[in-house]
C-alpha cells in the first residue's frame, strides 16, 4: 500500500510540474462551455435540462483521458527508466495501481470543475437533481473504464504519441459502437454485441438519471480487466 501511494504522489508531482495538464483540462472545459452555451445555445432552447451538456462528454473523452494517460508507462519507455521502476521493491499491481490513480484523479478533477455549468444556470429553472446526479455518476464511471484502457495501451506503446493514438481509436470506437450498428445495419446478433460495448449507449441512461445495475457492472469489469492486463504486460516485459 505505501509503495501504491509513493508512485501516486510522485505521479502527481509530475503532472502539475507539466503544463500539458492544466492546458488539457482547460481546454476541455472551455470546449464544453462553448458547446453548451454557445453552439447548442442552451439559453434559446429555453428548457431546464442539462442533457446537452453532459451529452457531448463521452466524445469529448476521447480526446481528454488520452491526452492525459498517454505519458503512464510510454514516458518511462521512452526516457528508458521503466527498467529502473521495475525493478523496485513493489508489486507490478501496486505500481498499476499507483500510476492509474494519479491520471484518474486528473481526470476526476476535469469533471468536478464543470459543477460550476449547472452552478450558474440552476436559477433559470427547475432541473431534475438526480438526472445532474446520474449524469456525473455516468461521468465518473467512463473515467474509471477510460483511464484504464489509457494505462494499458500507455503500457505496450513505444512513446506518448502511439500511446495517444490507440487509445483514442479504442474509446471512439466503444463511444460510438452503438451509431456504427445504425450506420451499417449490422444483423441482430453483431448489433447487440456493438450494443453491450457502446460507452455511449450505456451513458444515456445515466445522461436520465436512470442507474442500472448492468451499466455499474460493465464499467467495473472493463476497469478491473485492463488493469489486469496491464499488470499482466508488465510482468511480462520484467521477465524478458
Amino acid at each position: 500500500m505505501r509503495g501504491c501511494l509513493a508512485v501516486v504522489r510522485k505521479e502527481l508531482l509530475s503532472y502539475f510540474n507539466s503544463p500539458v495538464a492544466y492546458v488539457v483540462i482547460v481546454s476541455f472545459l472551455v470546449f464544453t462551455s462553448v458547446w453548451f452555451f454557445l453552439i447548442h445555445d442552451f439559453f434559446a432552447a429555453d428548457i431546464a435540462s442539462l442533457r446537452r451538456y453532459y451529452g457531448i462528454m463521452p466524445l469529448v473523452f476521447v480526446v481528454l483521458i488520452p491526452a492525459l494517460t498517454m505519458r503512464m508507462w510510454a514516458e518511462e519507455r521512452t526516457a528508458g527508466t521503466d527498467e529502473i521502476l521495475l525493478t523496485l521493491p513493489v508489486s507490478e499491481m501496486s505500481l498499476v495501481l499507483g500510476k492509474y490513480l494519479a491520471a484518474l484523479s486528473l481526470v476526476l478533477v476535469a469533471i468536478l470543475l464543470t459543477v460550476f455549468v449547472p452552478l450558474s444556470v440552476r436559477q433559470l429553472g427547475q432541473f431534475e437533481r438526480g438526472e445532474i446526479h446520474g449524469q456525473y455518476i455516468g461521468l465518473t464511471l467512463l473515467a474509471f473504464a477510460g483511464t484504464a484502457l489509457g494505462g494499458l495501451f500507455s503500457s505496450v506503446s513505444r512513446n506518448q504519441i502511439s500511446a495517444f493514438v490507440l487509445t483514442a481509436l479504442l474509446l471512439l470506437f466503444f463511444t460510438l459502437a452503438a451509431e456504427l450498428n445504425v450506420a451499417l445495419q449490422l444483423p441482430a446478433g453483431p448489433a447487440a454485441v456493438l450494443r453491450f460495448l457502446s460507452f455511449e449507449h450505456r451513458f444515456r441512461n445515466l445522461n436520465r438519471g436512470v442507474l442500472d445495475t448492468r451499466d455499474l457492472t460493465f464499467f467495473a469489469g472493463i476497469t478491473v480487466a485492463a488493469l489486469s492486463l496491464t499488470a499482466v504486460s508488465l510482468v511480462a516485459r520484467k521477465q524478458r
